[in-house]
């Protein structure tokens, strides 16, 4: 049937200007390369590969490389496709029987394969399109080149191998409780351990291995062979000696609780937006809680140019935020973008207890009432999560906050601020400072639940249906809510996140309480710092946020009796009152 099938193909499927758009599209090619000459060692002993077929598939295999090398172009060296069909270059080059053809196409395609490493994989190890399905079939490309490398004695030059170390380790630093990766950009719901396997075996590395799995997966195995399962079963394994990570050239940060499958990890991105495949995703977040997935990426669903294309890939999709119902990023088609939004990257801090990432973008700078949007993650570990968006501008806008939900539970939205009933506006037009939250969500599955608390004066929410889509083709309903508010001037909105298991968890209770100067005896508005205290279960904190200097010109800020110097500074209050952990001056 492979014969069949073979033969059938070379014999009608002619290279012409019209096949070039189809069943010789130049990527189509590539990935023939790697499969066809692979699954020809599967049925090398058969009858069926007679003299006539194995001279019509040489025939073919030479023409296929001279077609790859005639294509090449400088496209090439910034997109996957040069990565796949030089991939499939090198695996017809070692295939070939004829010496002068085969160091050809080996040494094209690896001085290719070469400058596609250096100029794709970022310093951090993200293949620069930023998604995951993207980054792994690449990395699947070179893990390939460099186990053929190996069995057959070519050198395979150092940038590619550091490469491949670099993205495996992007690997390990963003796989999820569950070993899959996350939906950001154009990427599916799958499971990653086979290329970490693939990379750990190549390096013998036991950290990557610890990422990986405990053996040599089925088409590892067929990959690798039966030596390499050998091998791999009877390598160690050690613990990483990070569990958060801050990928900084790509804009990717996940603040993780431990490496156990039932654990917590939230991934933040502010980063260049990776062209085509990527989305409108600055500043949005995934969380997982408990092994679970609570707040998700949209993923891909389809490449065909539409209102399903626009609506997966626009912010509205993401757990960002926009401004006036506007994108701060504008899609034009599938793959290219009338309007770029620009990262602004900030420092973010770990330390034991606490963690802090933050990020802004330009989006809203393009126009004469600009808004300057920061959004600052802190992470008191393990389980409570403080987001606060910071909106920065003289004149009057609405603020939408869009929160999407893992389809495998369900969401109710409460208001909660009892207190808020029967005060006047002008009780709250300088502070919400003492008061509980005004809105609160809760998400729960059969294992885990999560509750989230809107603070700030005139917020208002509401729940919707969204869509994910963990595979191809395929979208399913979730839950989502938005948050809304009208600010003038500047504005902020603060977002309390707590999770675990679903049965005995029990969250702290959340509070917006007053910020002062220690020295001055003033308390500051909401403008200039914000303080939300949690407590309950033996626990007691206190996070300070300042969103502008304060500190003048001899100053503290003070939240419930809880002294320091810094712009965000957490204290827990069974511990210190003065000076706490300061996350950024």
């Amino acid at each position: 049937t492979f014969v069949n099938l073979l033969m059938d193909w070379i014999g009608t499927q002619t290279l012409t200007p019209e096949t070039e758009n189809t069943t010789w599209r130049i990527l189509e090619a590539g990935f023939r390369g790697e499969f066809w000459v692979k699954a020809i060692w599967y049925f090398k002993d058969s009858k069926a590969l007679t003299d006539q077929v194995m001279d019509a598939f040489y025939k073919c295999l030479i023409q296929h490389a001279e077609y790859i090398i005639r294509m090449h172009s400088p496209y090439r060296y910034i997109s996957n496709w040069g990565v796949i069909e030089n991939h499939g270059l090198f695996e017809i080059g070692v295939a070939m029987p004829d010496e002068a053809l085969r160091k050809r196409y080996v040494d094209t395609a690896l001085s290719h394969l070469e400058m596609e490493a250096r100029i794709q994989i970022m310093g951090d190890g993200v293949q620069w399109e930023q998604s995951p399905s993207y980054h792994n079939e690449v990395l699947h490309c070179y893990e390939d080149v460099m186990v053929l490398a190996q069995r057959n004695h070519i050198h395979v030059p150092e940038s590619i191998r550091s490469a491949v170390r670099k993205m495996a380790y992007a690997n390990l630093s963003w796989k999820k409780p569950d070993h899959r990766q996350f939906l950001m950009g154009d990427s599916d719901d799958g499971d990653i351990r086979d290329t970490i396997s693939a990379a750990a075996w190549l390096f013998h590395d036991p950290v990557l291995k610890f990422g990986a799995s405990p053996c040599l997966e089925y088409d590892m195995a067929w990959d690798l062979g039966i030596g390499a399962v050998k091998e791999y079963r009877d390598m160690e394994t050690a613990m990483p000696k990070f569990q958060s990570a801050a990928l900084e050239d790509s804009g990717n940060y996940y603040l993780r609780d431990g490496w156990g499958e039932h654990g917590n990890l939230l991934h933040f991105h502010c980063g260049t937006m990776g062209a085509g495949h990527g989305h409108s995703d600055q500043l949005h977040v995934d969380l997982v809680m408990g092994g679970e997935d609570v707040l998700t990426d949209a993923g891909r669903f389809t490449y065909v140019p539409g209102p399903d294309r626009f609506a997966f890939k626009d912010p509205t999709a993401h757990n960002t935020i926009t401004v006036d119902n506007r994108f701060f990023t504008v899609c034009r088609d599938s793959w290219e973008c009338s309007k770029l939004c620009a990262p602004v990257k900030r420092q973010h801090r770990f330390t034991e207890q606490y963690e802090l990432v933050q990020g802004a973008h330009l989006g809203y700078m393009d126009r004469e009432d600009a808004v300057a949007v920061n959004r600052r993650i802190i992470h008191i570990k393990p389980d409570i999560y403080i987001v606060a968006d910071e909106l920065y501008t003289g004149g009057s806008h609405e603020y939408r906050q869009y929160w999407h939900f893992s389809e495998k539970g369900r969401v109710t939205l409460r208001s909660s601020d009892k207190r808020r009933q029967g005060r006047t506006a002008a009780d709250t037009a300088e502070t919400e400072a003492g008061t509980g939250p005004s809105l609160e969500a809760e998400f729960w599955t059969s294992h885990i639940c999560a509750l989230f608390s809107f603070l700030g004066s005139g917020l208002e929410a509401e729940k919707g249906t969204s869509r994910i889509a963990r595979d191809y083709n395929r979208a399913v309903d979730r839950d989502c809510i938005t948050v809304k508010a009208v600010k003038k001037g500047f504005a902020s909105l603060l977002t309390v996140i707590q999770g675990g298991p679903r049965d005995g968890y029990r969250p702290c209770e959340v509070e917006k309480v007053p910020v002062k100067s220690a020295l001055k005896g003033i308390t500051y508005p909401d403008s200039m710092a914000e303080a939300v205290r949690l407590r309950g279960n033996g626990r007691d904190y206190v996070a300070v946020i300042c969103h502008q200097e304060v500190n003048s010109p001899t100053d503290m800020v003070e939240a419930e009796g809880c002294m320091g110097f810094g712009t965000i500074i957490v204290f827990d209050r069974n511990r210190e009152a003065l000076a706490g952990t300061v996350l950024d001056y």
